[in-house]
């Protein structure tokens, strides 16, 4: 979250997926303005959990960076332009069964 917040990526919000899914504990989705600053963000937070956590991470979209998926095992980051993101509208579709709506991270976090 660090990462994403020291790239000014807006609009982030966490989903926890314990219970919902097994292909991760959460989620992360954030948006760029632009597919240079999508593939910025990924990058720059591939390598620092390589530097923090010692384990590589996966990731799919780079070259065109509309759509950035990041899977760091527990946690899975989508990185969007904000079109892309508007038409895909993972947050509804994760949100299923939930107590409410998902959260957006606050400031910091």
């Amino acid at each position: 979250m660090k990462s994403l917040d020291d790239d000014q990526a807006v609009e982030v919000v966490t989903i926890p997926l314990a219970g919902k899914s097994s292909i991760a504990d959460h989620m992360v989705i954030a948006s760029g303005r632009s597919s240079r600053q999508v593939a910025s963000m990924a990058n720059k937070l591939a390598d620092r959990i390589k530097q923090e956590f010692g384990r590589p991470v996966r990731i799919e979209g780079l070259p065109v960076a509309d759509w950035v998926l990041i899977d760091a095992d527990d946690v899975i980051v989508h990185l969007f332009r904000p079109e892309v993101r508007t038409f895909y509208n993972l947050e509804r579709m994760w949100a299923f069964g939930d107590e409410g709506a998902p959260r957006a991270a606050a400031p910091g976090a």
